[in-house]
C-alpha cells in the first residue's frame, strides 16, 4: 500500500483523470493517454514549472498534509476509571466535569496565566484580527507569524533595520483590546526578521511582551519561498536584504526579464545559521531589552537536533519550546514538503518525552514544551496532554482555530445579508441565536454584542474544546492537569505501542489479573 496521495491535490487545484484507477507507486493514473489535457500535477508542472511546487492561492487558503500517515492519535484510545478521584475531593458534588481545572501558566520569571493550556500557532494572513481577538477572549496564547513586516505597506527601514512597522502594533492591539488577564500575543521572528531587527523594534517601540525565535523558515523547516511577479517588487525585496533569485540587480538579468527571457524572480528565505552561543546570548539580549518571555518554535527535525534545541533552551532560560509535527497545517510551504517531510506528531511527541526524561535524569532545568501538528478536537488535545505528561503540557491548535475564526466571520456576514445557511437555520436567524458564545462573553465584556462573529466563533470553538477535554478528564477521574499521566491513553496498534512504549490492553489485563 502507499501512504502518499495521488498527483491530484486540492492544494495545487489539480485532479486525476481516472481517480479510481491509479498507479499507487507513482501516484499517476494507471493509463496516461495522449489526449489528456493534464489536470494532474504533472500537467500543471508542464505548464508552470517550479511554480507548481507551491500551494494554490496562499493568500486565501490554508493547507495541511494529505499523506495518510501510518500512525496518528487515532491509534490511541482514552482509558477510563471508575474508582477514586485525583485533583479534587472524592465528593460527587465536587468530582464533576465542570470542576476539572484546566488553567495553566507559561513562563519562568514572568509567568502568564492561561484559561486552557492552548497556544494558537503563527498566522499573519486571512482573518488574523478575529484570530487574535478570539484568543484574547478565550485566554490563550496566540502567535503573529514570521515575515509580518513584509505585509506592511507602511514599513519604514533605516540602515537596513525596522524604523516603523505600524502593522505590528495593530496586530498586538487586536489582542490587547480584549485581554482580560489571561494569555498573551507572541511575535515570531525568523532569520530574515532577525536581520531586520523586527523583534527589537516590537519590544522597544510597540511594547511586545513575548517573542519567539523560529528555527528555519515557513511552516516547518524549509526556506520561505515565494514567486515574485514584477521586477520592481524583486528589486524592493533585494534592497531590503532578502535573497532574490535570480539577482534582479544584475543588469543582464533585468534586461532579459523585461523582454520575457529567464525565469520569474523568487524570494528565498535565509536558513538560520545559529549556534548555542548565539542563541543563549540572544535570549538574554531580548529579555534585557524588555521581553518578559522568549519562546522557540521548531519542526520535526532529526532527533539529535531536537535534543540540541532543548539543551540550548534549558541553558538559555527559554520559556516555551513549540514542536510542530508532520501532518499538521502550513501557510506557504511546497506541497511535497508538507506531505513527505518530518516526524508524525505522535512519534515526535514520544521522542521528545524520551529526550526530556533523560534531560531530567541528568539534572537539566527543563523548559516548558508545547506540541502541535494536526490537532483539532478535544480527543486529540486530551491524548496529547496525556501522552506528553508530565513534560509536554501545552497544546497547539492551528488550522482548526483559523477555520473557526474564518467560518464565524463568514456566517456573520451571511446573517447581515439575511442569508443564514440552511444547516444553521435550526438555531435561529440572528447573531444572538446562532452564536452561543455571545452569552458567555457578556459576563466579561459590556460591549460583547458589538464583537465580530469571527472572534466569537473562535471563542466558542475553544469553549467546546475545553468542555470536551474536561469531560474526558472526568472520565479518567482526573480533575486537574497535573494529575494526567501517560496511562490515561492506551495504544490500539503495534505501531502505536512501539512508538509510545505504552502498555496495551493485553498488558493491562495481565496487571488486572494480579488483583484477583
Amino acid at each position: 500500500m502507499t501512504y502518499s496521495p495521488s498527483l491530484g491535490s486540492s492544494m495545487t487545484n489539480t485532479r486525476m483523470r481516472t481517480p479510481d484507477h491509479l498507479s499507487p507507486f507513482s501516484g499517476m493514473c494507471s493509463v496516461c493517454t495522449a489526449n489528456c489535457t493534464g489536470m494532474c500535477e504533472i500537467g500543471l508542472s508542464a505548464l508552470r514549472g517550479r511554480e507548481a511546487t507551491y500551494p494554490y492561492q496562499t493568500d486565501r487558503n490554508q493547507f495541511a498534509s494529505e499523506k495518510d500517515y501510518p500512525i496518528d492519535y487515532s491509534h490511541l484510545n482514552i482509558n477510563g476509571r471508575v474508582f477514586g478521584a485525583w485533583g479534587c475531593e472524592e465528593d460527587p458534588y465536587k468530582a464533576t466535569y465542570p470542576n476539572a481545572n484546566m488553567e495553566a501558566s507559561v513562563g519562568t520569571d514572568n509567568p502568564v496565566k492561561l484559561k486552557i493550556p492552548i497556544i494558537l500557532p503563527a498566522m499573519a494572513k486571512l482573518n488574523w484580527r478575529d484570530y487574535y481577538a478570539g484568543a484574547a477572549m478565550a485566554g490563550v496564547l496566540v502567535v503573529i507569524g514570521e515575515d509580518v513586516v513584509m505585509k506592511d505597506p507602511e514599513l519604514v527601514l533605516e540602515d537596513g533595520k525596522v524604523k516603523s512597522a505600524p502593522l505590528i502594533g495593530e496586530m498586538l492591539d487586536s489582542f490587547r483590546k480584549y485581554n482580560r488577564g489571561y494569555g498573551d500575543i507572541v511575535l515570531q521572528g525568523n532569520f530574515d526578521d532577525e536581520h531586520l531587527g523586527v523583534l527589537d523594534y516590537a519590544i522597544k517601540e510597540q511594547g511586545a511582551t513575548t517573542v519567539e525565535l523560529k528555527f528555519a523558515q515557513a511552516a516547518k523547516g524549509i526556506q520561505g519561498l515565494g514567486i515574485i511577479n514584477t521586477l520592481e517588487e524583486a528589486l524592493k525585496l533585494k534592497r531590503r536584504g532578502y535573497i532574490v533569485h535570480p539577482d534582479p540587480e544584475d543588469e543582464e538579468v533585468s534586461e532579459k526579464y523585461k523582454v520575457g527571457i529567464g525565469p520569474k524572480f523568487e524570494k528565498v528565505g535565509k536558513l538560520p545559521i545559529w549556534d548555542e552561543e548565539h542563541l543563549v546570548n540572544r535570549v538574554k539580549e531580548l529579555k534585557d531589552m524588555g521581553a518578559k518571555r522568549v519562546f522557540f518554535k521548531t519542526g520535526p527535525f532529526d532527533p539529535a537536533d531536537l535534543a540540541r534545541i532543548l539543551v540550548i533552551a534549558s541553558k538559555a532560560g527559554v520559556d516555551l519550546v513549540t514542536f510542530d509535527g508532520a501532518g499538521g497545517g502550513s501557510g506557504n510551504s511546497p506541497v511535497k514538503m508538507m506531505n513527505e517531510w518530518g516526524i508524525p506528531t505522535i512519534v515526535l511527541q514520544s521522542i521528545l518525552y524520551s529526550i526530556l526524561k533523560e534531560m531530567e535524569n541528568k539534572g537539566y532545568k527543563l523548559p516548558q514544551v508545547a506540541i502541535t501538528g494536526g490537532i483539532a478536537m478535544e480527543d486529540q488535545v486530551f491524548k496529547a496532554l496525556a501522552l506528553g505528561a508530565p513534560y509536554i503540557n501545552i497544546i497547539g491548535i492551528g488550522r482548526a482555530a483559523m477555520a473557526a475564526a474564518m467560518i464565524g466571520k463568514t456566517v456573520g456576514d451571511l446573517i447581515d445579508e439575511g442569508k443564514v445557511p440552511k444547516d444553521f437555520q435550526r438555531f435561529g436567524e440572528t447573531k444572538e441565536d446562532l452564536f452561543e458564545g455571545l452569552r458567555e462573553l457578556r459576563l466579561y465584556y459590556d460591549d460583547a454584542d458589538t464583537f465580530s462573529t469571527g472572534a466569537i466563533g473562535l471563542y466558542s470553538y475553544l469553549g467546546r474544546v475545553k468542555a470536551g477535554v474536561q469531560q474526558l478528564m472526568a472520565l479518567n477521574r482526573k480533575f486537574d492537569l497535573a494529575s494526567l499521566t501517560r496511562e490515561d491513553v492506551v495504544p490500539l496498534t503495534l505501531e502505536a505501542k512501539q512508538a509510545t512504549g505504552l502498555k496495551d490492553y493485553n498488558d493491562l489485563m495481565t496487571e488486572g489479573l494480579k488483583l484477583l
